[in-house]
């Protein structure tokens, strides 16, 4: 794509409110516009990079017989009635009425529709195990939005519901899903610890979060320095120093995180309470059992920003980047040097997505940007042209060597 048509307004300096590293370099990069208090625009370098996390999800989901589905936002009270959650969900909730005075809300999550969804469908053993997703915008009214996309008003998210004959197969999936959202964040090139955690809004009897560790983080992770254990301090009431309740050599240390992705063993509490019964082999009337899994797309979007970027530039992920590489040619007014970059730009964008900075800006200013934008390989056309060479950047490894013009994909790695 040529740079002068991206809309990425960059930034020299960061709004007042940004008080944490991602939400500066987001702004300055030009990733996200807000539009009120915890409500932002993904503007199209963060869209790219979202649709990218989304491929890993979707990826990650289908290959493990999922099935993707789109549920409405807008909630009628109903359904939250039969739930018991319409006066138990407190403030958060936005509330609204239609024309005819009827009740509905925003969807902060989707446990009462996708209950509603399919209670109807599974009548029989026969149609279970089922595991259902979707990838989309959430609502919530929190008292204090803060951190741009850590803690917002509008996010988006992927949601994940399994149903189930018995307790046992729920474990299966749950361990499954566990073992799924371990291989998404490590695509993602993110670093996270999984904790156990309350059950909280969402109910149900077992739960556990994925955190990303960051010292911007809301949530105080106590965990084992010797074995696996890790749980949300709130959870625990575990601090440092303290004996590790699993093992018998560790202690507790403290860390503060950033929560990525909640799953929940829902068990019966919403089959039970919205009447999502199916016939057992004995032909007995028995509740479906449930789980739930999510994941925060825009949260996660902030944490990789957080955990792979300096003070004043950002790296991608390979799989999340929004392009692989950014062609920089420093003199568009040369018609051979543009020509030469053309070439380059049309010939990688044959196997990778290619920026190019058909820009007619100073090389500095352009130098700027490109740190701010994060792209992992970059390729700066200038002075050496003339001997057939171009200054080839590692962004990964910081490398900066010239190569051929010839050579250059050979120095790209997937």
């Amino acid at each position: 794509m040529k740079q002068s048509l991206l809309f990425a307004p960059t930034l020299k300096e960061a709004p007042k409110d940004a008080d944490v590293k991602s939400h500066k370099l987001m702004a300055r990069a030009g990733l996200i516009k807000q539009t009120a208090a915890g409500i932002y625009t993904y503007l199209p370098l963060a869209r790219r990079a979202m649709n990218h996390i989304e491929r890993i999800i979707r990826e990650e989901l289908d290959q493990r017989d999922c099935s993707e589905l789109l549920m409405p936002a807008l909630q009628p009270r109903d359904l939250w009635e039969e739930s018991g959650r319409w006066g138990e969900y407190g403030p958060e909730l936005f509330r609204l009425k239609d024309r005819k005075d009827r009740d509905f809300c925003l969807g902060p999550t989707h446990e009462e529709v996708i209950t509603q969804v399919t209670r109807d469908y599974i009548n029989t053993y026969k149609k279970l195990p089922l595991a259902l997703y979707q990838i989309q915008t959430k609502f919530r009214d929190e008292l204090r939005p803060r951190f741009a996309l850590m803690r917002g008003r509008e996010f988006i998210m992927k949601d994940l519901y399994t149903f189930h004959t018995d307790d046992q197969d729920l474990d299966l999936w749950y361990d499954k899903i566990m073992k799924a959202y371990t291989v998404m964040f490590e695509r993602m090139g993110l670093q996270t610890k999984i904790v156990s955690s309350d059950t909280g809004q969402i109910g149900g009897k077992e739960a556990d979060e994925f955190m990303v560790m960051s010292e911007v983080g809301e949530d105080t992770i106590s965990y084992c320095d010797t074995c696996q254990y890790g749980a949300n301090q709130e959870f625990s009431g575990l601090h440092e120093k303290d004996p590790c309740p699993k093992c018998d050599s560790g202690t507790i240390k403290e860390a503060k995180g950033i929560e990525v992705g909640n799953i929940f063993k829902l068990g019966t509490k919403y089959s039970e309470s919205m009447n999502a019964y199916y016939n057992d082999k004995d032909g007995q009337k028995t509740p479906v059992v449930m789980g739930c899994y999510g994941l925060g797309i825009s949260r996660t979007l902030m944490a990789v920003v957080e955990q792979n970027s300096q003070e004043h530039a950002m790296v991608w992920p390979k799989e999340v980047a929004p392009f692989y590489v950014h062609v920089i040619p420093l003199k568009t007014n040369q018609e051979e040097d543009m020509a030469a970059a053309q070439s380059i730009y049309k010939t990688l964008n044959q196997q990778y997505d290619v920026l190019i900075d058909d820009r007619d800006e100073r090389p500095g200013i352009k130098f700027k940007d490109a740190d701010l934008i994060g792209i992992p390989y970059r390729v700066v056309i200038g002075k050496d042209l003339k001997d057939g060479l171009v200054e080839f950047t590692n962004r990964y490894t910081g490398e900066k060597k010239l190569v051929k013009v010839a050579e250059i994909s050979q120095h790209i790695h997937r």
